[in-house]
């Protein structure tokens, strides 16, 4: 079943995933978690609604409460169920993808993430042998405010009070940045310019992902003619975020994690901080120097958030714009990263342009996709073609050599190959990156 993706479910509505669906979906779940009560929120997707009275319907049918948190971020999904001990959590999102996508996001008590590896594969197979709701007695659907409850927790995080005014831009691209961007940020010494905050799953301006340059191209030039100190941008779900400098300059998300990582181990010192395989070697080398601990983890949220917990780690940066906090229940939340990266500009004096750049000293590639006919044979011809240098496997491919590394990938939700290549100097990276190009597409 093509919907059920390596970190949550996802397809396109109503020809992949429709309420029919989403009501087997949601029986399926109630008995892969044993739960009594599930909590239920969602974005603002136009087909969420209706995908939100379905799955109740399938969950109450075995008997179990729906606690529905209305339209909501999927960071409140991860709050509500850690913060209030809910057996399960489902946020009805298709996060950064385009309108015509819906999908879910789950958690387990605790808040611990269901990838396909860890329980999404079962509950497939459970909707695939799907024969009707059991005569048991119906569940109800209870309405739940958790909003004041997710501003003082998201507050608790962050010393709001040594934040400076600054000049700030953010593009909520339509999705549920804008909402709940409104509540946190309120009373906070900051002059905000709003771009795209109206909640609308049409997506008008943009598509919500901050990821593809294209979509950033509007905040870049409102904090240019703004002269605002520093821009980000929330994909649809509110979950990642991305940033620019005060020149309008896109920041790599490696670099935000090292600029958080060292903020907070000014709290924490010795903490462990983690980064997907993807990141710059410079995370590991700054993090270190300031003392603290490092470990590398491999790409997605439901792998990342599981590390995290597993080696009690205080905070993890994924180049996707992922940012998880142990004090936010392991899960990820694109506020308060935001928060954080406005509070270590606010204890310095220099631009944010300034803060990053002794981090930004080697060449990197970016994420380069490229379609293939079959991933897993390319990945074996060219770790046959560089077995010369230190190979490892942790996701997909990466070879290490002194001055250069690359990392190769299947993607989980698209049907490409990524590639990621960092080297000591330019020259060395454009020579390294051609020769591999040629590899791949040839």
């Amino acid at each position: 079943m093509g919907i059920f993706k390596a970190y949550d479910i996802r397809g396109i509505y109503p020809d992949e995933l429709n309420e029919a669906m989403a009501q087997k979906i949601g029986w399926a779940f109630t008995k892969f978690f044993g739960a009594k009560t599930i909590a239920v929120g969602y974005d603002m997707r136009q087909a969420a609604p209706s995908i939100f009275d379905a799955l109740a319907k399938g969950i109450n049918s075995a008997g179990v409460d729906v606690v529905s948190i209305g339209q909501v971020s999927t960071p409140m999904i991860s709050f509500v169920v850690g913060h209030f001990g809910y057996d399960a959590g489902i946020m009805i999102t298709a996060s950064h993808n385009p309108k015509e996508y819906i999908g879910f996001k789950v958690c387990d008590k605790n808040v611990v993430p269901i990838g396909y590896d860890h329980g999404l594969d079962t509950i497939e197979q459970m909707v695939e042998e799907f024969a009707g709701p059991e005569k048991v007695s119906q569940g109800d659907v209870i309405a739940k405010d958790i909003w004041d409850e997710y501003v003082c927790h998201v507050h608790d995080q962050v010393d709001t009070s040594c934040l400076k005014p600054l000049k700030v831009v953010v593009d909520a691209g339509n999705g549920m940045g804008g909402v709940v961007f409104e509540k946190v940020f309120a009373g906070l010494p900051l002059t905000v310019d709003k771009l795209y905050f109206e909640p609308d799953g049409t997506f008008p301006n943009h598509e919500p992902n901050p990821l593809k340059s294209e979509n950033m191209k509007d905040l870049q030039k409102r904090v240019i003619e703004t002269k605002s100190d520093i821009g980000f941008a929330f994909d649809g779900d509110a979950d990642r975020v991305m940033f620019v400098d005060e020149s309008g300059q896109l920041i790599s998300s490696d670099m935000v994690t090292i600029l958080i990582g060292k903020y907070l181990l000014e709290q924490y010192p010795g903490s462990k901080i983690l980064y997907d395989l993807r990141s710059s070697r410079a995370v590991k080398e700054e993090i270190e120097k300031l003392g603290g601990q490092t470990s590398m983890c491999r790409v997605g949220h439901a792998f990342i958030k599981r590390q995290l917990r597993k080696e009690n780690g205080l905070f993890a940066g994924e180049l996707s714009g992922h940012y998880y906090f142990k004090s936010n229940f392991y899960a990820d939340s694109g506020m308060m990263a935001a928060l954080y990266v406005l509070a270590a500009l606010s204890k310095e004096d220099q631009p944010l342009s300034e803060l990053i750049q002794p981090y930004k000293r080697y060449y990197a590639s970016g994420e380069i996709n490229s379609e293939v006919r079959n991933a897993d044979q390319k990945i074996r011809e060219i770790e046959s073609l560089f077995s010369d240098g230190d190979q490892d496997h942790l996701d997909g491919l990466t070879v290490n050599y002194s001055r250069w590394w690359f990392n190769v990938r299947k993607s989980n939700t698209e049907p490409v190959l990524r590639l990621n290549l960092e080297a000591d100097d330019t020259n060395l990276g454009e020579e390294k990156l051609e020769k591999l190009m040629k590899v791949i597409r040839g």
